[in-house]
């Protein structure tokens, strides 16, 4: 099948370099002339486990390639994925702005029948608004169906999660264009849930904030742990083993970040609002996410006798493992607050390390991860990255001012911290 996708971001790219080494005929387009330049020679512009073995290989066999022209992949596809970034705007709104603009590009160039298809995180009411300006271009309304096939990738397991989804959504009002859906998606051989688009619309917010009011409820139960000497961790087992609850999204930490969760957790608070329903609930869970490093660090500050002059060791700085992605990073909440307390601060990270200094080029980043201590009043597990959790944790404490360890993400046990003769801090114990 011949396939345009507009966007060359997490979802964009990784969806056409899966679609083409399904054998079909891919074209990605981006205004971005270097990141362009990088996917002509086979270099993804993103950090991704798998792309750019995926990328080089099938721009080898023919079945990928790039442009820069949404008037070009129009004319090529015969669907044509809308992958475009939906930021927040001050009030959590999703920002529609680039949705709008390649819907009025692929509107003026069509000249046979697509399938349009809505695959960024869009607000309820996007499919029609994309029709609307799409007519309003001139575009035949029999000329195109708008369709919603919202993504459920994660970041570091990207291409895992588009090849062996749980689910694949497809919204839509056209049988011809839900039977073109199912061919594309045939090959995956997944579960397949056809409904309206205004459905479709709501389902990736409704699951990501689902699971963001779980993650925020095992944290909330971590602070009671703390209070009264119980461990969350075996709390989440306790409570996870029942078959109605699952276990999946029950490891308190520092809290959710990264592109997903805060926004859509943000755009559902809005959609609701704009619906007549206040969402209390998500509200409440937001609050919680957005308290837990704060208290975190609130801990740190006691134990430390204040950040004023203390050297504190970040490892990682990517709001979580495998990416180099910082958005909503909790790293960067915890600089800005050690920063502005009076603190030293040293970080290091296998690949984010770039992205973050250039928010916060005061900061020590370090090339070698037994560098980052050295010197440290206390050294703070911000991302369990897997070579974490396999350092010399005696070698690591042996050039410390002093050996207090944080551990933000329960990575640690802490009778193996103990005998590497830290003194250690988790969540929820």
């Amino acid at each position: 099948m011949k396939v345009a996708v507009v966007g060359t971001g997490y979802v964009g790219l990784v969806t056409g370099v899966v679609l083409a080494d399904m054998g079909n005929d891919v074209v990605c387009i981006d205004n971005d002339p270097e990141k362009l330049e990088k996917l002509r020679n086979g270099i993804s512009p993103i950090f991704e486990l798998g792309v750019d073995e995926l990328l080089r290989s099938t721009i080898a066999d023919g079945f990928f390639r790039v442009s820069d022209s949404i008037a070009e992949g129009t004319k090529h596809a015969d669907v044509v994925f809308i992958a475009v970034g939906t930021p927040p705007g001050p009030d959590g709104t999703p920002d529609v702005t680039a949705v709008k603009a390649v819907a009025r590009e692929i509107g003026r160039n069509i000249d046979h029948y697509t399938v349009v298809v809505n695959k960024s995180t869009v607000p309820v009411g996007t499919a029609d608004m994309v029709e609307k300006i799409m007519i309003e271009q001139g575009c035949p309304q029999d000329m195109f169906d708008v369709v919603s096939n919202p993504e459920f990738l994660r970041e570091g397991t990207a291409v895992w999660d588009t090849k062996n989804p749980d689910r694949v959504v497809i919204g839509s009002r056209s049988e011809k264009a839900t039977a073109k859906l199912c061919e594309l998606y045939g090959p995956l051989d997944k579960p397949t849930i056809v409904t309206d688009v205004y459905s479709a619309e709501l389902i990736k917010y409704a699951s990501n904030s689902f699971l963001a009011i779980k993650i925020s409820f095992i944290n909330a139960i971590s602070r009671i742990c703390e209070a009264n000497g119980a461990n969350v961790q075996d709390v989440a087992k306790g409570v996870g083993t029942d078959s109605r609850i699952g276990s999946k999204f029950l490891q308190a930490g520092l809290g959710w970040g990264g592109s997903c969760l805060p926004k859509d957790v943000a755009g559902l608070i809005k959609i609701a609002e704009g619906s007549g329903y206040d969402f209390s609930l998500l509200k409440a869970a937001d609050d919680i996410n957005n308290d837990q490093t704060q208290h975190f660090l609130r801990r740190m500050e006691t134990r430390l006798g204040g950040f004023s002059g203390k050297t504190i060791s970040l490892l990682g700085l990517a709001f979580k493992p495998n990416t180099d992605d910082i958005r909503d990073a909790k790293s960067l909440e915890m600089i800005e607050t050690l920063l502005a307390k009076g603190a030293i601060v040293k970080a290091f990270d296998p690949v984010a390390t770039d992205n973050v200094r250039v928010l916060w080029p005061q900061v020590n980043y370090v090339e070698h991860i037994y560098d980052v201590s050295d010197g440290a009043d206390a050294l703070v597990l911000v991302t369990e990255w897997n070579e974490f959790k396999s350092i010399d944790l005696n070698r690591l404490g042996s050039c410390m001012k002093q050996r207090v360890l944080f551990d933000g993400r329960r990575c640690y046990s802490k009778a193996i911290a103990e005998r590497a003769g830290f003194e250690y801090f988790t969540i929820g114990s």
